[in-house]
């Protein structure tokens, strides 16, 4: 048995388009893992709304390891213009969030979703309350300690895991 290097593996796979929206995410190395998890899972589109790292950001770019060069990566003011943008495209609008009317992330039949956005919120207080009520799904990951949330880029990775499963 051999452990394989980046240049031995070949995915061949193709999934639906798949487009991350990432709100107020202020950390520089949740900006660099974002795109990290988001270019392993064959994500394309990553979009930035609200306040952000620049892309120039050296934790940015030491933890994304170069992914950033294989997405393509747009700013955008508020998320509501964006909202409007993807509505018009049909894409199916998920928020990751915990709600008093999420659903459990395993209970959604994704294979009948052609166009997925999944939004993910600020670190601190998640995403935005105008921005939730005006996607189609909000889905939650069940935790069974205490703690009520793990790290957003964690969360996004199972996420994007249990979307193209």
């Amino acid at each position: 048995m051999k452990q394989l290097t980046h240049n031995e593996v070949v995915n061949t796979t193709t999934i639906k388009e798949l487009i991350v929206v990432s709100e107020n995410i202020r950390t520089p190395e949740n900006i660099g893992m974002l795109f990290r998890i988001s270019e392993a899972f064959g994500v394309k589109k990553v979009f930035l709304v609200g306040e952000s790292p620049s892309l120039e950001n050296k934790k940015v770019l030491r933890t994304a390891r170069s992914t950033e060069k294989q997405l393509e990566i747009k700013h955008f003011e508020n998320s509501q213009k964006l909202i409007t943008k993807l509505q018009a495209e049909n894409y199916h609008l998920i928020g990751l969030e915990l709600t008093s009317n999420s659903k459990k992330i395993q209970t959604i039949d994704y294979s009948k979703l052609d166009k997925i956005a999944i939004f993910i919120g600020a670190e601190r207080f998640g995403i935005e309350k105008q921005t939730l009520e005006a996607l189609n799904t909000i889905i939650h990951i069940n935790l069974f300690g205490k703690n009520s949330s793990i790290n957003v880029v964690n969360a996004l990775g199972i996420a994007l895991y249990e979307i193209t499963r």
